[in-house]
């Protein structure tokens, strides 16, 4: 092969790669969930994506992730979510939080 073979072969292996990664970054998972206090809300956690992306009273959130002893925590725009193996608790401003479940 000669240089010129070299170069389109790469690059056309280099799109190939491209045109692959928006189906990986695509993989998500949304979950609904319902809290004690009336609150609905649905939260998505995409692949290659620490941050946790909400939909609450009609506003979408982003949510940064944290630092935290058990599971996981995520917080931002005056919203908090933690999520354990026993429970997932919210909360929204200065309202106190509220334990909810999958809906």
């Amino acid at each position: 092969m000669n240089r010129k073979e070299i170069v389109c072969l790469a690059a056309t292996a280099l799109i190939a790669t491209m045109a692959g990664a928006p189906k990986a970054a695509a993989q998500s998972t949304f979950q609904t969930y319902r809290c004690a206090d009336g609150t609905e809300f649905i939260v998505g956690f995409f692949q290659y994506d620490k941050r946790a992306h909400m939909q609450v009273d009609g506003k979408a959130v982003t949510l940064q992730k944290r630092v935290a002893l058990t599971g996981s925590r995520y917080s931002g725009g005056g919203v908090t979510l933690r999520v354990t193996k026993s429970a997932t608790t919210f909360k929204i401003g200065k309202r106190p939080a509220t334990n909810c479940q999958l809906g």
